[in-house]
């Protein structure tokens, strides 16, 4: 069970990493105007490609990790 939680908390702690990475700190050139608030105001990730290739690879992990799990309980 100690293994299972320092996973756990890894996986949180990466997870939060990557939502933080993407955090624009940068001020915005310019007076300080208000300016339009368009759907461009900050670059898609590299990450949007992949979308559905990362989730097939995600269900392919659940179902090995259960099936494996299953065998060692059985």
């Amino acid at each position: 069970m100690k293994t299972l939680n320092k996973l756990v908390f890894v996986f949180f702690l990466f997870a939060t990493l990557l939502a933080k990475a993407d955090i624009d700190d940068m001020p915005v050139p310019g007076g300080g105007g208000t300016g339009g608030h368009g759907t461009g105001g900050s670059p898609s990730s590299p990450i949007d490609m992949y979308v559905y290739l990362l989730s097939v690879v995600a269900v392919a992990f659940i179902i090995f990790y259960t099936k494996k799990y299953k065998k060692i309980k059985a």
